[in-house]
Protein backbone atom coordinates (compact mmCIF):
# COMPACT_ATOMS: atom_id res chain seq x y z
CA UNK A 1 0.00 0.00 0.00
CA UNK A 2 1.75 2.97 -0.92
CA UNK A 3 0.80 6.65 -0.39
CA UNK A 4 -0.51 9.00 -2.95
CA UNK A 5 -0.83 12.58 -3.37
CA UNK A 6 -2.51 14.33 -6.22
CA UNK A 7 -2.76 18.15 -6.91
CA UNK A 8 -6.09 19.61 -8.65
CA UNK A 9 -7.66 15.92 -7.41
CA UNK A 10 -11.13 17.43 -7.27
CA UNK A 11 -12.36 17.23 -10.81
CA UNK A 12 -11.50 15.97 -14.27
CA UNK A 13 -7.72 13.45 -14.70
CA UNK A 14 -7.29 14.43 -10.84
CA UNK A 15 -10.44 13.12 -9.71
CA UNK A 16 -10.70 9.96 -11.95
CA UNK A 17 -6.44 9.52 -10.81
CA UNK A 18 -7.40 10.18 -7.10
CA UNK A 19 -10.09 7.38 -7.15
CA UNK A 20 -8.33 5.01 -9.06
CA UNK A 21 -5.36 4.60 -7.00
CA UNK A 22 -7.60 4.45 -3.89
CA UNK A 23 -9.60 1.57 -5.57
CA UNK A 24 -6.51 -0.09 -5.60
CA UNK A 25 -5.68 -0.08 -2.09
CA UNK A 26 -3.36 2.93 -1.96
CA UNK A 27 -3.83 5.51 0.49
CA UNK A 28 -4.62 9.08 -1.65
CA UNK A 29 -4.73 12.74 -0.29
CA UNK A 30 -6.21 15.13 -2.98
CA UNK A 31 -5.03 18.67 -2.54
CA UNK A 32 -6.96 21.14 -3.96
CA UNK A 33 -8.95 24.33 -2.70
CA UNK A 34 -12.57 23.26 -3.09
CA UNK A 35 -12.28 19.64 -2.87
CA UNK A 36 -13.40 17.45 0.16
CA UNK A 37 -13.31 14.00 1.75
CA UNK A 38 -14.79 11.10 -0.44
CA UNK A 39 -15.41 7.72 1.40
CA UNK A 40 -11.69 6.66 0.00
CA UNK A 41 -9.97 9.79 -1.23
CA UNK A 42 -8.65 12.46 1.72
CA UNK A 43 -8.87 16.05 0.74
CA UNK A 44 -6.52 18.37 2.21
CA UNK A 45 -7.16 22.32 1.39
CA UNK A 46 -4.57 23.58 -0.63
CA UNK A 47 -3.53 26.39 -3.26
CA UNK A 48 -0.52 25.27 -5.30
CA UNK A 49 0.36 28.96 -6.17
CA UNK A 50 1.19 29.59 -2.49
CA UNK A 51 4.09 28.01 -1.21
CA UNK A 52 3.29 27.72 2.49
CA UNK A 53 -0.26 25.91 1.67
CA UNK A 54 2.35 23.61 -0.27
CA UNK A 55 4.38 22.70 2.85
CA UNK A 56 1.66 22.38 5.18
CA UNK A 57 -0.14 19.84 3.31
CA UNK A 58 2.52 17.79 2.69
CA UNK A 59 3.50 18.23 6.23
CA UNK A 60 0.10 17.07 7.14
CA UNK A 61 0.33 14.01 5.22
CA UNK A 62 4.11 13.17 6.37
CA UNK A 63 2.31 13.31 9.89
CA UNK A 64 -0.90 11.06 9.24
CA UNK A 65 0.98 8.36 6.81
CA UNK A 66 4.93 9.01 7.30
CA UNK A 67 6.25 9.01 3.72
CA UNK A 68 4.89 10.15 0.46
CA UNK A 69 5.79 6.92 -2.66
CA UNK A 70 4.24 9.08 -5.20
CA UNK A 71 3.43 13.06 -6.57
CA UNK A 72 0.91 14.06 -8.85
CA UNK A 73 1.39 16.99 -10.50
CA UNK A 74 -1.84 18.03 -11.94
CA UNK A 75 -3.48 21.08 -10.91
CA UNK A 76 -4.22 23.30 -13.79
CA UNK A 77 -5.68 26.22 -15.59
CA UNK A 78 -6.41 27.36 -19.11
CA UNK A 79 -6.69 31.17 -20.76
CA UNK A 80 -7.37 31.89 -24.55
CA UNK A 81 -6.90 35.02 -26.18
CA UNK A 82 -4.23 36.37 -28.46
CA UNK A 83 -0.96 37.56 -27.03
CA UNK A 84 -1.23 41.20 -27.80
CA UNK A 85 -4.21 41.24 -26.04
CA UNK A 86 -3.82 39.22 -22.93
CA UNK A 87 -3.64 41.02 -19.54
CA UNK A 88 -0.79 40.91 -18.00
CA UNK A 89 -2.79 39.57 -14.76
CA UNK A 90 -3.93 36.81 -16.91
CA UNK A 91 -0.52 35.76 -18.04
CA UNK A 92 0.99 35.62 -14.89
CA UNK A 93 -2.41 33.58 -13.38
CA UNK A 94 -1.53 31.00 -16.04
CA UNK A 95 2.08 30.74 -15.24
CA UNK A 96 0.89 30.72 -11.33
CA UNK A 97 -0.98 27.99 -11.45
CA UNK A 98 0.26 25.80 -14.11
CA UNK A 99 4.43 25.86 -13.41
CA UNK A 100 5.19 27.62 -10.14
CA UNK A 101 2.26 25.89 -8.85
CA UNK A 102 4.03 22.38 -9.85
CA UNK A 103 7.48 23.76 -8.49
CA UNK A 104 6.09 24.57 -4.97
CA UNK A 105 4.43 21.31 -4.52
CA UNK A 106 7.70 19.16 -5.85
CA UNK A 107 9.72 21.68 -3.88
CA UNK A 108 7.46 20.43 -0.94
CA UNK A 109 7.92 17.07 -1.55
CA UNK A 110 11.48 16.08 -2.60
CA UNK A 111 13.08 16.66 0.91
CA UNK A 112 10.64 13.69 2.52
CA UNK A 113 11.48 11.72 -0.88
CA UNK A 114 15.50 12.31 -0.49
CA UNK A 115 15.26 10.99 2.85
CA UNK A 116 13.55 7.71 2.05
CA UNK A 117 15.65 7.06 -1.50
CA UNK A 118 12.86 7.04 -3.22
CA UNK A 119 9.71 7.97 -4.54
CA UNK A 120 7.95 8.70 -8.21
CA UNK A 121 7.36 12.64 -9.34
CA UNK A 122 4.48 12.37 -12.17
CA UNK A 123 4.24 15.76 -13.86
CA UNK A 124 0.65 16.27 -16.07
CA UNK A 125 1.76 18.29 -18.91
CA UNK A 126 0.14 18.49 -22.36
CA UNK A 127 0.69 17.96 -26.04
CA UNK A 128 -0.17 21.93 -26.30
CA UNK A 129 4.03 21.88 -24.86
CA UNK A 130 5.28 20.11 -28.09
CA UNK A 131 2.32 21.37 -30.33
CA UNK A 132 1.85 25.51 -29.15
CA UNK A 133 -1.66 26.43 -30.10
CA UNK A 134 -2.76 29.67 -31.33
CA UNK A 135 -4.52 32.01 -28.82
CA UNK A 136 -3.70 29.22 -26.45
CA UNK A 137 0.45 30.77 -26.25
CA UNK A 138 0.23 31.32 -22.82
CA UNK A 139 -0.84 28.13 -21.88
CA UNK A 140 0.91 26.61 -24.30
CA UNK A 141 4.11 28.42 -23.20
CA UNK A 142 3.22 26.95 -19.13
CA UNK A 143 3.38 23.24 -20.20
CA UNK A 144 6.48 23.54 -22.60
CA UNK A 145 7.99 24.75 -19.16
CA UNK A 146 6.53 22.41 -16.83
CA UNK A 147 8.15 19.66 -19.62
CA UNK A 148 11.00 20.90 -19.64
CA UNK A 149 11.36 21.11 -15.64
CA UNK A 150 10.58 17.37 -15.92
CA UNK A 151 13.17 16.60 -17.44
CA UNK A 152 15.94 18.53 -15.55
CA UNK A 153 14.58 17.48 -12.42
CA UNK A 154 14.24 13.99 -14.11
CA UNK A 155 18.70 14.18 -13.91
CA UNK A 156 18.99 16.01 -10.60
CA UNK A 157 16.96 13.59 -8.27
CA UNK A 158 18.45 10.44 -9.90
CA UNK A 159 21.06 10.31 -7.75
CA UNK A 160 18.52 9.93 -4.67
CA UNK A 161 16.29 7.25 -6.06
CA UNK A 162 13.47 9.07 -7.02
CA UNK A 163 12.01 8.66 -10.42
CA UNK A 164 10.07 11.22 -12.60
CA UNK A 165 7.71 10.94 -15.49
CA UNK A 166 5.96 13.39 -17.73
CA UNK A 167 2.43 12.75 -18.96
CA UNK A 168 1.74 14.86 -22.78
CA UNK A 169 -2.97 14.45 -22.79
CA UNK A 170 -3.78 15.17 -26.05
CA UNK A 171 -7.56 16.14 -25.98
CA UNK A 172 -9.43 14.78 -22.84
CA UNK A 173 -13.07 15.14 -22.20
CA UNK A 174 -13.43 17.26 -18.45
CA UNK A 175 -14.57 19.95 -17.28
CA UNK A 176 -11.39 22.03 -18.30
CA UNK A 177 -13.07 23.04 -21.42
CA UNK A 178 -15.87 24.82 -19.33
CA UNK A 179 -13.46 26.06 -16.95
CA UNK A 180 -11.73 28.04 -19.18
CA UNK A 181 -10.99 31.79 -19.23
CA UNK A 182 -11.90 33.46 -22.47
CA UNK A 183 -9.87 36.62 -23.58
CA UNK A 184 -12.83 37.87 -25.85
CA UNK A 185 -10.45 41.22 -26.87
CA UNK A 186 -8.87 41.82 -29.64
CA UNK A 187 -11.49 39.44 -31.68
CA UNK A 188 -12.77 42.23 -34.13
CA UNK A 189 -8.88 41.87 -34.99
CA UNK A 190 -7.68 38.51 -34.73
CA UNK A 191 -11.31 37.10 -36.61
CA UNK A 192 -9.56 33.37 -36.55
CA UNK A 193 -9.75 33.38 -32.90
CA UNK A 194 -13.52 32.77 -32.21
CA UNK A 195 -13.39 29.98 -34.69
CA UNK A 196 -9.86 28.20 -33.26
CA UNK A 197 -10.98 28.48 -29.68
CA UNK A 198 -14.41 26.69 -30.87
CA UNK A 199 -12.24 23.94 -32.91
CA UNK A 200 -10.17 23.50 -29.56
CA UNK A 201 -13.16 22.98 -27.44
CA UNK A 202 -15.03 20.39 -29.73
CA UNK A 203 -11.82 18.72 -30.13
CA UNK A 204 -11.86 18.33 -26.13
CA UNK A 205 -14.94 17.75 -25.77
CA UNK A 206 -14.91 14.41 -28.09
CA UNK A 207 -11.41 13.22 -26.50
CA UNK A 208 -9.95 10.77 -24.04
CA UNK A 209 -11.96 10.39 -20.99
CA UNK A 210 -10.22 11.58 -17.89
CA UNK A 211 -10.45 7.65 -16.63
CA UNK A 212 -7.89 6.36 -19.16
CA UNK A 213 -5.87 8.94 -18.43
CA UNK A 214 -5.92 7.67 -14.55
CA UNK A 215 -4.81 4.06 -16.00
CA UNK A 216 -2.01 5.65 -17.85
CA UNK A 217 -0.65 7.80 -14.50
CA UNK A 218 -1.28 4.19 -12.64
CA UNK A 219 1.18 2.59 -15.66
CA UNK A 220 3.33 5.47 -14.70
CA UNK A 221 3.57 5.03 -10.85
CA UNK A 222 4.14 1.62 -10.91
CA UNK A 223 6.54 1.45 -13.46
CA UNK A 224 10.25 0.35 -11.93
CA UNK A 225 11.73 2.41 -14.55
CA UNK A 226 9.50 4.85 -16.34
CA UNK A 227 10.14 6.70 -19.42
CA UNK A 228 10.70 10.65 -19.35
CA UNK A 229 7.80 11.18 -21.64
CA UNK A 230 4.10 9.39 -22.09
CA UNK A 231 1.50 10.17 -23.72
CA UNK A 232 -1.99 8.73 -24.63
CA UNK A 233 -3.78 6.84 -27.89
CA UNK A 234 -2.24 5.69 -30.79
CA UNK A 235 -3.28 9.61 -32.58
CA UNK A 236 -1.47 11.29 -29.85
CA UNK A 237 1.80 8.90 -30.11
CA UNK A 238 1.93 9.77 -33.77
CA UNK A 239 1.43 13.06 -33.59
CA UNK A 240 4.50 12.87 -31.08
CA UNK A 241 7.06 10.88 -33.38
CA UNK A 242 5.76 13.36 -36.48
CA UNK A 243 7.11 16.03 -34.38
CA UNK A 244 10.43 14.62 -34.43
CA UNK A 245 10.20 13.68 -37.88
CA UNK A 246 8.75 16.61 -39.87
CA UNK A 247 10.69 19.95 -39.69
CA UNK A 248 9.21 22.35 -37.22
CA UNK A 249 8.41 24.95 -39.90
CA UNK A 250 5.75 22.52 -41.54
CA UNK A 251 4.64 20.95 -38.69
CA UNK A 252 4.13 25.00 -37.02
CA UNK A 253 2.13 25.60 -40.19
CA UNK A 254 -0.08 22.12 -40.26
CA UNK A 255 -1.28 23.02 -36.36
CA UNK A 256 -2.05 26.30 -38.01
CA UNK A 257 -4.33 24.67 -39.80
CA UNK A 258 -6.23 22.72 -38.01
CA UNK A 259 -7.38 25.84 -35.94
Amino acid sequence: MQTIVITGGSSGIGKATAELFAAKGDVVYELSRHGADSETVRHIDCDVTVPEDCTNAIKTVIEKSGKIDVLISNAGMGISGPVEFTTTEAEHLQFEVNYFGTVNIIRATLPYMRQAHEGHVIIVSSLAAIFPLPFQSFYSSTKAAVTALALGLRNEVRPFGIKVACLLPGDVRTGFTAARKKGVEGGEVYTRMEKAISTMERDEQAGITPEAMAQKIWQMAKAKAPRAIYTVGAQYHAAKLLSKLLPSTFVNWMVGKIY
